[in-house]
């Protein structure tokens, strides 16, 4: 064995790693199926189809973020909460590809830096819950775990575990993959013509005007680089979109983990980039013994309980060797701590001298409830909690190098303020999530234009 080979070997995990290794440790967030047999043909059937993704884009977007971590790239993850089986249609695939085009050439403008994108989607069918059930008027049930596991519906035959459901989320995520990708490399994406990905309702937006004149000033600056050159920029016309979701149902992840031809070690397939939820970061835990061992890029989201020892050790366990481009840390901490609670990680971090982007997910700690039991968030919170990590970053001579959203590309009123200024009394016109609630186009768009205002004044 070489050497580069025996490096290679090392990192992808010793050589007592298997796919199905995490079933000796602790499993949470799991769904209990109640046919074993059932599951075990399901698995079976899962293992044989063709995986999702290639190792060579895994390794691409490894390489891009490394770049992100040295400040050259800036890293943008954004989609739905939770994906659903019924919303696996082309206007809503096309519209959430939309609003992460139109956020990227915000960022990509105003930062001077080539964006990452990164959706939600393809595969956000599985969601952590709180409790194992979920009880109405004196019935429980299970609770519903994403249309991954059961649905959404409070019945006794909707909420059982049903292990068909894993292959439904296979062909669902493949289909929208299928459908990116073609949008992608047909010219979708092509910066010479970004009014292509306006939604039908953007013109009654307040930020209109402004992006309109960030997509002229982009288009004028094409052409003049074009005119220099003397060639079209055929590059301009396609970028790379990569998958993520939270790997959390562990049989799910093991069926569509491959070795492959002329690479060492495993590849998570079902994914580009899989996660770590905050439930599920127990060092002894299964999943971080799962993700141990696989070479994607991965995240690991830390929130105002983690501490410094945690961190360092999940660092040990996830990138022994340092790798660049591995290890992603998406702190989530509450616009009301993140000042006491963020700056000890990154300290922590900076001593342990492991290379990894810090991106911020300014959505899950400054979820509420409203008098009325509807959940939902303030962007003012949202956007305060992205302002305070920009700026801790900055002074604690760290770099935030991304950011984690849940948003739609819909015209939904899920979370409260924005350019609009969305009320309470709002979330009932068009309150569509089935779990945690979204920004929605003009939101999402006004928080990209916001961290590069933010960005600059730190210049």
């Amino acid at each position: 064995m070489n050497q580069e080979t025996d490096r290679l070997s090392t990192l992808a995990g010793d050589d007592n790693w298997q796919p199905d290794s995490w079933q000796s440790r602790e499993a949470t967030q799991q769904a209990i199926y109640p046919d074993e047999a059932e599951l075990q043909a399901a698995l079976q059937e899962l293992a044989g189809l063709p995986p999702l993704v290639t190792s060579w884009e895994i390794l691409s977007l490894k390489e891009q973020i490394a770049q992100a971590q040295a400040g050259k790239r800036f890293f943008l993850q954004g989609g739905d909460c939770a994906e659903s089986f019924a919303e696996c249609n082309s206007d809503v695939i096309t519209n959430r590809l939309k609003v992460l085009l139109q956020m990227s050439l915000a960022l990509t403008h105003g930062l001077q830096k080539p964006v990452i994108r990164v959706g939600r989607f393809a595969g956000q069918y599985a969601k952590p819950r709180s409790s194992d059930v979920e009880t109405r008027d004196g019935v429980t049930l299970p609770s519903y775990r994403g249309d991954l596991v059961n649905s959404v519906e409070f019945s006794a035959e909707a909420r059982r575990p049903d292990p068909k459901r894993l292959i439904q989320g296979h062909a669902s995520s493949s289909m929208t993959m299928n459908f990116v990708r073609a949008l992608v490399d047909g010219g979708f994406a092509d910066l010479h013509h970004p009014e292509y990905w306006n939604l039908s309702w953007v013109q009654h937006s307040p930020l209109a005007d402004e992006f309109q004149r960030l997509a002229d000033s982009l288009g004028r600056a094409v052409n003049f680089m074009e005119t220099i050159s003397g060639r079209r920029a055929g590059a301009l016309k396609r970028v790379d979109f990569y998958t993520s979701h939270e790997a959390l149902h562990l049989h799910y992840e093991q069926a569509g983990t491959r070795k492959v031809p002329r690479q060492t070690g495993w590849f998570d397939l079902t994914t580009h980039f899989p996660w770590i939820g905050m439930r599920t970061a127990d060092i002894d835990g299964a999943h971080v013994e799962y993700f141990r061992g696989i070479r994607n890029p991965v995240g690991i989201k830390v929130g105002p309980a983690a501490s410094a020892q945690q961190v360092q050790r999940l660092l040990e366990i996830l990138n022994p060797q340092d790798e660049p481009g591995r290890v992603v840390l998406i702190h989530r901490m509450g616009a009301s701590e993140i000042e006491s609670k963020l700056p000890p990680l990154i300290k922590a971090v900076q001593d342990a001298g492991s290379p990894v982007l810090w991106v911020c997910d300014p959505m899950h700690g400054n979820t509420e409830t409203t008098s009325t039991g509807i959940k939902t968030r303030r962007f003012r919170n949202i956007m305060n909690e992205m302002e305070t990590a920009i700026e801790l970053h900055h002074q604690l001579g760290s770099h935030l190098g991304g950011a984690h959203l849940e948003l739609t590309g819909e015209n939904v009123t899920e979370c409260t303020g924005g350019a609009r200024n969305l009320v309470e009394s709002d979330l009932k016109r068009a309150y569509k999530s089935i779990v945690d609630p979204r920004l929605n186009y003009e939101q999402a768009l006004e928080l990209s234009m916001l961290i590069v205002s933010k960005f600059e004044k730190l210049d």
